[in-house]
């Protein structure tokens, strides 16, 4: 435990610094400590809403949140993102999806972030249409679908960059609370005791690291340090699952 504790708490750190919340790493730091898959869901997204509560709040309060459309795309989320949670899966479909996502992770990790300029790119009107499916997989994995959104938005030319990150926070928060809700639903008060029995050090340790992370990000260590080291961390944990399969 004092090993997995220590990994939730750099996992933390690391994607509090890019304004995500790291829900497909603990999913697979929890399934390589021999987890039940079953609980994985519950404890990623808690721990998910513990790191991205606090820069969602700080977005707002700087006014950089850009209302309409976050809660737009997230409005289309968040009832997929409670269908994902309750939907059945085996442990081995549930590995292979959390494996795939956590490649996909590390790319869109070392993806650039460009100051955007000009008008949003002609698809960008067909980015609510991905919510939906970016929702599902978020309740259904345990993640909050943010990491897949940005990429995306910064590419449609969407928004700024704060904009962007700030949308990502938000989606991630809400999709993560549904998606919790769909989990709860499916796996009852039994699988809910079981998470929080195995999860509370853990949450208390993102709480630390989030913030932290935060702070480097503000303060210290260069964005694209940050995002290099996440995407490392993000690849060997994922090919390490994927390899224990």
């Amino acid at each position: 435990m004092p090993l997995l504790i220590a990994a939730f708490f750099i996992t933390a750190l690391l994607y509090a610094s890019v304004g995500f919340g790291g829900g497909s790493t603990y999913n697979a730091l929890l399934a390589l400590a021999g987890v039940d898959y079953r609980i994985l869901p519950l404890i990623a997204l808690s721990c998910n809403i513990i790191v991205v509560a606090g820069s969602t709040l700080r977005f707002a309060r700087a006014k950089v949140t850009p209302w309409r459309g976050a809660v737009t795309l997230t409005a289309l989320a968040a009832p997929a993102a409670l269908l994902g949670g309750l939907t059945p899966i085996g442990e081995g479909a549930f590995l292979t999806l959390l494996g795939a996502c956590l490649a996909l992770t590390a790319v869109t990790m070392l993806l650039p972030i460009a100051q955007h300029e000009g008008e949003p790119h002609r698809w960008a009107r067909a980015i609510p249409f991905l919510a939906a499916p970016l929702g599902y997989l978020a309740g259904l994995v345990g993640i909050g679908g943010g990491i897949f959104l940005a990429p995306i938005l910064h590419l449609a030319r969407w928004d700024n960059p704060r904009a962007i990150a700030a949308t990502a926070s938000f989606f991630i928060l809400v999709n993560s609370a549904f998606g919790i809700a769909g989990q709860i639903l499916k796996g009852g008060e039994g699988r809910l005791l079981a998470a929080i029995d195995a999860g509370l050090p853990l949450l208390v340790a993102v709480a630390i690291g989030g913030q932290i992370g935060s702070l480097l990000a503000l303060k210290f260590m260069p964005q694209r340090w940050i995002r290099m080291g996440t995407a490392a961390l993000t690849a060997w944990v994922g090919l390490r699952l994927l390899l224990a399969m």
